[in-house]
């Protein structure tokens, strides 16, 4: 069955869908009848894992199963053919295969049981699918309890508790799903509502009174099932429904904005955040001007907040189309948004760092100069922090912002405010950064800023240099107050007697201070930023494609060999610094193990591997 959502993923920008609103909530439902017609959130895989040629093959997906409240009389017998059956009893032949499919079969205690029965409403469910599809006037005033109480027998049940271990957090990249038992059956049943619901002879008005709050409340509560093929049903069928009743859409945004409270403040645990959001997508693209109130705080009070939860990479693609539709609507909420995305930024998880570029860059190709220039100085701030990053996909994504042409000409509009926040994270970096790919982008940086502004970026030049004199100045300071300290507490007569609780004698106290007094005046000139590279240079280092990059890549010098304590040694073999013990996980210790460095001597360096 073809899924009415499946969208392409990249939509053209400008494009808004139908201006024609809704008055009773404010959206458009021309928009969400035809959303192919304008862009469209992200589609939700059904699986995530991926599998790589030679992988080991994973175990069977597990079953597990709701608790379904199974009939007693289960013995079910075959009636004829619909399409056989003379016309004016093809209706109440309709409703009694519709109370055929109410009842309720056991999958998981005794699968075995009740074959025949099974086997009979199974086709009783493929014959009303294909009697509701290619057949006009069967959907009558009396079909419509029994089409929606069958649908909601089958449907509405306790969902089982997680698979995951209690405080296991759910890993779809890694982890099977739990498969629903009884999907044979449920899966035909989904198939019919959506059927039933996009007949042409449907009619809102009187399925309003048997599709109403506690029937929307319910479905939404089975979004949080762990079998994604029912989350995808069930994404299509709220769309439809939102889509024809419109005095239900208040109320379904109300609920969806009640999951997610839950999911951000209370549980952090919830399958169905991923297809929730992608149907918030086709809604927020139907949204009239101007915008409610209503929608403004759920932009600012549930998308944003959703941002710092850990599972972010389940849900983000969607996310982020949500809040780049919001700012497609209104260009003033650009700077609120923006501020949000600071206030949430993480600190100590790399991969959610991307993430966070990947959508600010978005944000950044539809934002306004005015509005650029009320975020640029927290944000550019923050940028320098990212390449500063000691994780080179960080900073290589950031770095990628100079190719970005929507964004280098907001830079070279407000160059001499960014250019000073920019330039120390990159002059520094140029030479001391671990990974040698980055030190061709930030060559790349460099050489851009300089165009922009060859006086200015002189400034910046004589303004660092000042700077790290004045550091060194201040460390020197230390130095000499902990040296005079020193000099008074040898004096003391009781000096000794204080030498003889340390370990190692006074020996210590004079190792830690030669160390200082060597991190001091002996500085590795290859590492020192003070010498800045010239233009010829600059214009000498910047490869002239992604080939010169890889290969300057793998022109990376060999390792210094460390000693196997894990310390660097001084001049008299003392360890000078110890690193602390790794935490004893065993996924650090795989990863640890099967970790090949780029500079190890011997090893062919592959400049697209990610170490």
């Amino acid at each position: 069955m073809k899924n009415p959502l499946t969208m392409p993923n990249k939509p053209k920008k400008g494009t808004t869908g139908s201006k024609q609103s809704a008055k009773s909530s404010g959206d458009s439902d021309e928009s969400l009848k035809k959303t192919a017609h304008g862009p469209a959130p992200p589609t939700t895989q059904l699986s995530k894992i991926k599998f790589n040629a030679g992988a080991p093959i994973r175990k069977e997906k597990r079953q597990n199963s709701s608790r379904f409240n199974i009939s007693k009389n289960r013995e079910l017998t075959k009636l004829p053919n619909i399409m056989e059956a003379a016309s004016d009893a093809r209706e109440e032949l309709f409703v009694q295969k519709l109370r055929q499919c109410c009842t309720i079969f056991d999958f998981v205690v005794d699968p075995l049981s009740d074959l025949k029965s099974k086997e009979i409403k199974r086709a009783v469910l493929n014959e009303l699918v294909e009697y509701v599809a290619h057949n006009r006037d069967v959907i009558t005033e009396a079909i419509y309890p029994e089409a929606i109480h069958m649908f909601a027998v089958n449907m509405f049940r306790s969902l089982p508790p997680a698979s995951s271990p209690t405080g296991a957090e759910f890993d779809p990249e890694e982890d099977e799903p739990a498969l629903e038992a009884a999907w044979p059956h449920l899966q035909i049943v989904h198939e019919f509502f959506l059927r039933f619901l996009e007949s042409p002879d449907f009619q809102p008005n009187i399925a309003k009174r048997f599709i109403d709050q506690k029937f929307v409340l319910q479905l939404i509560e089975l979004f949080d099932s762990e079998d994604p093929r029912e989350r995808d049903f069930l994404k299509t069928t709220l769309h439809r429904i939102y889509g024809k009743f419109l005095g239900l859409r208040a109320y379904i945004r109300k609920q969806i904005n009640n999951v997610f409270y839950r999911f951000i403040y209370e549980t952090e645990k919830h399958n169905g955040v991923a297809e929730l959001l992608e149907i918030l997508g086709s809604i927020i693209n139907g949204f009239a001007l101007p915008l409610k109130e209503e929608h403004k705080v759920f932009l600012l009070k549930v998308l944003l907040p959703l941002h710092k939860v850990r599972s972010l990479a389940v849900y983000h693609p969607q996310l982020a189309y949500c809040v780049v539709q919001f700012l497609e609507k209104d260009k003033a909420l650009t700077h609120p948004v923006i501020m949000g995305l600071l206030k949430f930024w993480p600190k100590v998880h790399s991969p959610k760092e991307v993430m966070f570029l990947n959508e600010l860059e978005e944000i950044l190709d539809a934002i306004k100069p005015e509005q650029f220039q009320d975020v640029m100085v927290p944000l550019f701030k923050q940028l320098a922090k990212c390449v500063a990053s000691p994780h080179f996909q960080v900073a290589e994504r950031t770095l990628y912002f100079f190719n970005n042409e929507v964004v280098v000409g907001l830079m070279q509009q407000n160059t001499t405010v960014i250019m000073p926040i920019l330039f120390p994270a990159l002059y520094k970096h140029s030479k001391t950064h671990w990974n040698k790919t980055i030190h061709s982008l930030i060559y790349n940086g460099l050489k851009l800023l300089m165009d922009m502004d060859q006086k200015l970026f002189d400034d910046c030049v004589h303004q660092y240099k000042a700077d790290r004199q004045k550091e060194k100045e201040v460390a020197q300071n230390r130095q000499n107050v902990w040296l005079r300290i020193k000099d008074c507490a040898d004096k003391n007569p009781n000096a000794k007697l204080v030498q003889q609780h340390f370990d190692g004698g006074a020996g210590d106290v004079s190792l830690v201070l030669s160390s200082l007094q060597a991190s001091a005046n002996d500085e590795d000139p290859e590492n020192d930023p003070d010498t800045l590279p010239t233009p010829d240079e600059l214009h000498s280092s910047i490869p002239a494609n992604a080939a010169a990059a890889a290969n300057m890549a793998a022109a990376a010098s060999t390792a210094k060999p460390v000693p196997s304590d894990g310390g660097s040694t001084g001049a008299s073999g003392a360890v000078l610094r110890r690193k602390s013990e790794l935490p004893q996980d065993i996924y650090t210790q795989k990863a640890l193990e099967s970790h090949k460095s780029h500079d190890a001597p011997g090893l062919k360096t592959n400049p697209e591997s990610n170490a």
